[in-house]
């Protein structure tokens, strides 16, 4: 048996929560999140070890979904170097698609107090590839309530990342758990590709003071690390870019990042 065979037992045996459920009882569009890289092996003690009462979003009998996020940016990559460089005021621009349900919303993260991450989004229906008015009218907006003059920016695709999401509910804190496989990477012009099938990327999302989840996997050895898809990810395929911020993780978890090996 695979250790991916291995999740979805594990994952089977959990009671289902319906996705207006789950946004009543954690929508946390506010939140402190916690990211962890975990060897895909290690993800059924994970799943073991949350208690009988978590629960897994089910939608029409399924328990893992497929997403592909296009992130946009600035010819000076304005998005990517404030999250390299640690800036206050920084943000995150992307075209998410729920593939199974064939959606799309366009998304933007800013920082909130104390370092939380705050989201918002809105439906979208247009080319994914170049903002209507419409979504560049809500990207303005949203960055400037988060005092980030976007008057100058022009945005076109930075990256793309595909991969399965299954989403757990903790009821006791009323906190999140999405664990997340099969990441690719990708240029937008497919002239780098970077697929990572041995690892998963689990992301809590809570309070300040953490939840359950986060207790096990400290208990388990694991600690949260600084990943970000978008900025993990282009630093893999971009190496003349600034990176230091993601080289741990990438020589600790992604070494064929640097390595120059094939997907």
């Amino acid at each position: 048996m695979t250790a991916l065979d291995s999740l979805g037992t594990a994952v089977g045996a959990l009671r289902p929560v319906g996705l207006d459920e789950l946004v009543d009882r954690a929508a946390l569009l506010t939140r402190l999140d916690r990211k962890y890289v975990l060897p895909l092996a290690d993800l059924p003690f994970l799943l073991g070890g949350l208690g009988m009462d978590v629960r897994v979003l089910e939608i029409d009998g399924e328990r893992d979904f497929g997403y592909r996020s296009l992130y946009h940016d600035t010819p000076r990559l304005d998005a990517y170097l404030g999250a390299a460089r640690g800036r206050r005021r920084r943000f995150k621009l992307r075209i998410r698609s729920y593939l199974d349900a064939q959606v799309d919303f366009l998304e933007v993260k800013t920082r909130g107090p104390r370092g939380t991450t705050v989201k918002q989004r809105t439906p979208y229906e247009g080319d994914d590839r170049l903002l209507d008015p419409a979504g560049r009218a809500f990207v303005d907006t949203v960055l400037a309530s988060a005092r980030i003059d976007s008057r100058g920016f022009r945005f076109r695709p930075a990256l793309t990342t595909t991969y399965r999401r299954t989403t757990l509910l903790l009821p006791g804190d009323g906190s999140r758990v999405t664990v997340d496989t099969g990441l690719v990477w990708a240029l937008p012009d497919g002239s780098r590709v970077l697929g990572v099938p041995d690892r998963a990327v689990v992301e809590t999302k809570a309070g300040r003071a953490g939840s359950g989840a986060d207790r096990l996997l400290w208990s388990l050895g694991h600690r949260p690390c600084t990943v970000s898809k978008y900025g993990t990810g282009l630093a893999a395929l971009r190496p003349e870019l600034p990176a230091h911020r993601w080289l741990p993780v990438l020589r600790r978890h992604f070494p064929t990042a640097l390595d120059g090996s094939p997907a």
